[in-house]
């Protein structure tokens, strides 16, 4: 373990000199992958020094055990042994887990993209209250949400709902809740008291850089038109609303959330960026499902993931197995119980195949 973890911090050390090299900060795109391997490993460097800390104890009691000479010194150091053996090995599963390779894409930040499916004014009612849940979720760990584009569902909720999320390792904790969403329950618009069930798909996009996707403008047609909805008195009067189509791909984006054509037409570049970026993702995902099997692949925008059962109370993510009977709670956000285990089953699959041990 401890020549293991002095390879890392040899890493860690030529990263910390390399980020203050100005030929570095000038390159944008390395200046900001080295700090994010910075960031990710300033963590497992604490451990690091906690680990080398009881190691140095140990050998030091050992040695007082050896000699034997004082017997209050021999007692001390049998507690600090006792104390050393108890902590080290949940050191030795917390290092395990902080040695696991992170995606390069888990730091970035997020367009989030939610459509109704199956179900008509049901599932788009249902889209508008997954959208609730994930931004009190967001508001909960302090990450910012704002809405890029929206379409309003006839009976409340939306018909498609993108909203960008920023903040700490947004992507790698939101990442596993791209897929179908389902919902049982008696629809608001249901005179007869019967369950339906309807269906609302998440995506979840990370955030592209200039530096991640390069667009040629000239391969993009750019449409202006009025807004709708609300806005206010230049709604269906200016044509502040931009909608981007990318030529090459058939990848459409816009955003008429802004009153500045000019703010709107930055959003939907974003956002037609981030959707570039994201299929190339998907055909690196794609190649990595090939060589292993991943209950929580991030990739299958088609899979259906989780079922919320309003009679029963329970909310069930398919792929784990996991029943929370707190529909209440989820729905105002309290979701870190399947981010939690979700992130667990997909470390535990990466240790498996790890080299590290």
């Amino acid at each position: 373990m401890l020549e293991r973890l002095q390879y890392v911090k040899q890493r860690f050390d030529e990263i910390s000199d390399l980020i203050i090299q100005p030929d570095i900060i000038a390159d944008q795109k390395r200046y900001v992958q080295l700090n994010q391997e910075y960031k990710s490993m300033k963590a497992l460097m604490e451990k690091r020094d906690e680990y080398v800390s009881l190691d140095a104890n140990i050998n030091e009691a050992n040695d007082i055990l050896a000699d034997g000479s004082d017997s209050e010194m021999v007692e001390m150091a049998k507690m600090q042994l006792d104390e050393v053996k108890n902590r080290l090995p949940e050191l030795e599963e917390e290092i395990k887990f902080l040695l696991i390779p992170k995606d390069a894409e888990d730091a970035k930040n997020v367009m989030v993209e939610i459509r109704a499916g199956t179900g008509g004014d049901e599932a788009s009612i249902f889209a508008g209250d997954l959208y609730r849940m994930y931004t009190k979720y967001c508001e909960s760990r302090g990450w910012r949400t704002s809405v890029v584009d929206m379409n309003e569902g006839t009976s409340g909720g939306f018909k498609e709902v993108i909203f960008e999320v920023t903040g700490e390792d947004v992507y790698g904790t939101l990442k596993f809740e791209a897929g179908v969403h389902r919902v049982q329950r008696v629809p608001q618009t249901e005179t007869q008291g019967r369950v339906h069930t309807s269906a609302a798909t998440v995506m979840v996009l990370p955030e592209a850089e200039e530096f991640d996707v390069q667009i040629d403008m000239n391969d993009v047609r750019v449409d202006f038109f009025c807004s709708s909805g609300p806005g206010g008195q230049s709604v269906n009067t200016t044509k502040s609303a931009v909608r981007l189509t990318h030529i090459p791909s058939g990848l459409v984006a816009q955003c008429q959330d802004q009153k500045s054509q000019h703010k709107n037409k930055d959003k939907a570049l974003e956002v037609l960026r981030s959707r570039l970026y994201e299929q190339e993702l998907a055909k690196k995902q794609a190649e990595d499902a090939t060589k292993r099997t991943s209950q929580v692949s991030s990739g299958d925008r088609s899979a259906k993931i989780r079922t919320y059962n309003y009679a029963q109370g329970r909310v069930t993510d398919h792929r784990i197995g996991l029943d929370v009977f707190d529909m209440d709670g989820v729905m105002n956000g309290k979701i870190q119980k399947f981010v939690d285990e979700l992130q667990l089953v997909n470390n535990m699959e990466k240790l498996k195949e790890s080299e590290v041990f």
